[in-house]
């Protein structure tokens, strides 16, 4: 889910210092139980959550002593290519969900396409499972998601008599943010450079941000579904103030919002925290509704962020790796992480577990919903330049969208067929 900038000699020094990582040795621990290690990253389980799970994990697998090690998330690419090329891997690994491909295609994971139903495979959500395939095989196993909804100002829909909940389609979001804008008030702050947003419009209308076909990647803007895509994001944008030249984190939008009258922005749920934090005055005065899709009956659809978990190929205690993923992705544990981390859980069939969550519900109704980038290791070179944002912004400013998405699209071609 994260994208970090590559930084090649602390990769070199972590593949000459890998030894010293590894706190198991070779696993075993005088005659007691396996020690197997795992690479979780900062933030995605609590102080309190992790010393829950390994409790009650060892608790009913007295044979493992498992070892969780908490990683940052800068440098995290290096450090996991380095660990995937020695012979003192850690057991599990914590991977974002996109990223899982790249290290696939090394031959570096280990394989649990034949393991998939046994984990519950089938109702896995796609925008975790998808990414964590490469050529027909499963290397990752979805662990969590999160993805954007809509946080709003209760107060100032309810000033201008608007029904949050009665908002379930495109055409219903549009007329209240046209309601909403105006007397000082910002409809929605949408910078013109969300692309995540953008997708979303773009996978509604039935199109995409790039397809393969006959084994090349074509890049997929200038579709008519797409460029229809970007004609809605154009009016909703128009709706408020949001600069047309820069994405959510320049300035960042929780700023925006926490200092001034607008009505919704498009995030993650964690954002209203962010916002109550940065204005006490608005605290209890921001909702969450998912975003609206073309028809009342399904909602929009959403980039889903979140993780796998893999096993290097090279770990030792496959068997005991195999165990720890079941138990961290099963039912039970998936359920009180959802609730701790007010994350939406690997599986469709566990989007209830979040109902008592009102950003973590309508999280997950998207996410029933929810599609990765598209899948080729490549696709990080393309956010690296990232074509989409400079065509988003020259259509926000008025030049032609069918030439502008052409150009965009050719852009992706060129960076996704350059590495086959």
């Amino acid at each position: 889910m994260k994208h970090r900038p590559p930084a090649l000699l602390g990769a070199l020094l972590l593949s000459a210092g890998l030894v010293a990582c590894s706190s198991s040795g070779d696993g075993s621990n005088a005659g007691g139980p396996t020690v197997l290690d795992v690479w979780l990253m900062r933030d995605s389980v609590s102080e309190a959550f992790q010393q829950e799970f390994e409790a009650g994990f060892e608790k009913a697998h007295p044979e493992i002593d498992v070892r969780i090690q908490i990683q940052e998330w800068e440098g995290i690419g290096e450090k996991v290519t380095a660990a995937l090329a020695s012979n003192d891997a850690p057991d599990v690994i914590e991977v974002g969900n996109t990223q899982v491909a790249q290290y696939a295609r090394s031959g570096g994971l280990t394989d649990f396409t034949g393991k998939v139903d046994d984990l519950g495979g089938e109702s896995w959500l796609d925008g975790l499972a998808e990414p964590g395939a490469w050529e027909g095989k499963q290397y990752g196993i979805p662990y969590y998601a999160a993805n954007r909804v809509v946080i709003y100002r209760t107060d100032l829909f309810r000033e201008a008599g608007i029904d949050a909940a009665a908002i379930k389609t495109r055409d219903q979001w549009l007329a209240a943010t046209e309601k909403l804008d105006k007397d000082g008030v910002q409809g929605i702050y949408l910078p013109g450079q969300n692309w995540f947003a953008l997708a979303g419009f773009v996978w509604d209308e039935g199109g995409d941000l790039a397809v393969r076909e006959d084994g090349r990647w074509k890049g997929g803007l200038d579709s008519p579904e797409a460029v229809r895509a970007m004609e809605f994001y154009k009016r909703l944008q128009a709706l408020g103030k949001g600069p047309k030249d820069s994405d959510e984190s320049r300035p960042l939008q929780a700023d925006v919002v926490a200092q001034g009258r607008i009505a919704q922005v498009i995030a993650t749920p964690g954002g209203a925290n962010v916002i109550a934090q940065k204005n006490p005055d608005l605290k209890g005065k921001l909702g969450f509704f998912p975003i609206p899709g073309k028809t009342a009956d399904r909602p929009g659809a959403v980039f889903t962020g979140g993780s796998d978990l893999v096993v290097p190929a090279v770990a030792r205690h496959q068997d005991e790796a195999y165990t720890f993923l079941k138990e961290l992705t099963g039912d039970a544990w998936q359920t009180k992480l959802a609730l701790a981390m007010s994350y939406v859980p690997n599986k469709t069939t566990l989007a209830t577990a979040v109902a008592s969550d009102p950003g973590a519900a309508a999280m997950a109704v998207g996410a029933a919903h929810g599609h990765a980038t598209p899948h080729t290791p490549q696709w990080a070179a393309v956010e690296a330049k990232n074509p989409i944002k400079d065509y988003m912004t020259a259509v926000l400013t008025g030049r032609d969208p069918q030439a502008e998405a052409a150009k965009a699209s050719r852009a992706i071609t060129t960076t996704l067929n350059s590495g086959s």
